[in-house]
């Protein structure tokens, strides 16, 4: 038979029988103590009492009517344990548990061990969403989420709108000038070594209606095609991230999806002002509207950090929607951009599939700079030499590859004007009118493929 419990006794001994005799009155002190009337039988000159007619409290019975002298009675203990026994290794299976009987609470921390796990029993189908995080290798689809990259120099002054400053990572909006840098402020024992930060030097005197402060990582569309999204099974997206703000309040985080014109808008508070708090956002996954499998871009992600009546008016959408721009940004707090004290610092930024954060991938140094290369590339006269590709009367023609293929053929930016072309874009060639035919230095140039 099934038991839940300890097992049942396999062994027994004679229920416990009390008799006396020459006692009178209605008092007898029993051998044992029992807490209910039903722990044991009576009987009086053998006939059985009902147990309505007599009272226990511990060794103390009091009987209904007096003995003489002359009666016996006796007392059987029917209410004791005589044995228990602890079951036997492996004798509880899973057919004998109710279901849900057993529960987190009755499990005392660091009873289930990994060598009391037997192979294959734990399955990805008894496991709920989320309790294990997700362990993929590059799952985060931001990239230089940690800020490490800054291929453009570690700090870029007078900014204002669709400037490019940490790798990856634009201002979008021109409420304000700005400096941003790779600054060393970062969250305590979290792994991050640098952030990036906006800091105001000067400052918007008042909102107008079109003014907006946005920092945005842009996506191309054949790096989110496992999204699914504009099927019935598209992905939700979780958006994890450590900022830290001079002014508390309500801020936005908004996708957007520049293929469908369609977005989404979820708020986050910085509950205490100058100090770093981790937050957490998920996005529902978008049945509508596929991103194109090509190269251009496809989906912004944009923190909201200040905004003008244009785009705070309406509702905040947080469900995905057609373009709505006073949807954007309804209910952030203002006036961010007023004032040359403000500051925003961001660092651990991760994008994932699924409905919660799981830890910041960390990615080795020249893994995470070769993906910033794909949109932007610093060349160094200083240690690359290209050798001659061809040459005639004329001029001489040089060619080396990129370090890693880019996302489109990019713009060529030199110190001076030599004559660079992009073959493609994997290359470039170089001309010069230059002899005698050899090998000679580049100047320095920039490579920008960005969205």
């Amino acid at each position: 038979m099934g038991y839940l419990g300890s097992q049942p006794a396999t062994n027994f001994e004679t229920v416990k029988k009390d008799r006396y005799t020459s006692i009178t009155g209605t008092g007898i002190t029993l051998s044992h103590s029992v807490s209910s009337v039903q722990d044991i039988i009576v009987w009086v000159n053998s006939v059985k009492q009902d147990y309505t007619s007599y009272s226990v409290n511990g060794t103390a019975l009091t009987l209904g009517g007096s003995l003489v002298s002359s009666d016996i009675t006796e007392v059987a203990y029917i209410g004791r344990t005589f044995q228990t026994v602890n079951p036997a290794d492996a004798t509880i299976t899973t057919a004998k548990l109710a279901d849900s009987a057993v529960t987190a609470a009755k499990i005392t921390d660091s009873t289930i061990t990994a060598a009391k796990i037997t192979d294959s029993t734990i399955t990805a189908a008894k496991l709920a969403s989320g309790v294990v995080q997700n362990q993929s290798t590059f799952k985060n689809i931001v990239i230089n989420g940690d800020m490490s990259l800054a291929q453009r120099g570690t700090s870029i002054s007078s900014v204002t709108t669709n400037t490019y400053t940490l790798d990856r990572w634009t201002t979008e909006g021109d409420d304000c000038t700005m400096t941003v840098s790779q600054d060393t402020d970062v969250p305590t024992a979290q792994g991050f070594t640098t952030s990036l930060k906006m800091d105001v030097t000067s400052a918007n005197g008042s909102l107008d209606a079109g003014d907006n402060v946005i920092l945005s990582q842009r996506f191309e569309g054949r790096m989110l095609q496992h999204l699914k999204k504009g099927t019935s099974g598209a992905e939700s997206l979780t958006v994890s991230f450590w900022v830290k703000n001079t002014v508390a309040g309500t801020y936005i985080v908004m996708l957007q999806d520049d293929d469908n014109t369609r977005h989404i808008s979820k708020s986050y508070t910085i509950s205490s002002a100058n100090t770093w708090e981790q937050k957490e956002i998920t996005f529902a996954g978008d049945t509508t509207g596929a991103f194109g499998n090509d190269s251009n871009r496809s989906l912004r992600l944009q923190f909201i950090i200040d905004a003008g009546t244009d785009l705070t008016s309406g509702t905040l959408a947080t469900s995905w929607a057609s373009n709505t721009t006073a949807n954007r940004a309804a209910g952030i707090t203002t006036g961010w951009s007023t004032s040359t004290s403000n500051n925003f610092w961001l660092t651990g930024v991760q994008m994932e599939i699924g409905t919660s954060k799981s830890d910041f991938e960390f990615l080795p140094y020249d893994v995470n700079e070769r993906r910033c290369q794909r949109y932007y590339w610093v060349h160094d006269n200083l240690t690359t030499f290209y050798a001659p590709y061809s040459s005639n009367d004329a001029y001489n023609t040089y060619w080396n590859n990129f370090p890693v293929p880019m996302r489109a053929a990019p713009t060529i930016t030199e110190t001076s004007s030599r004559g660079w072309s992009v073959a493609n874009k994997t290359r470039y060639i170089y001309e010069t009118y230059r002899s005698p035919a050899g090998n000679y230095v580049p100047p320095d140039y920039t490579a920008d493929a960005e969205i």
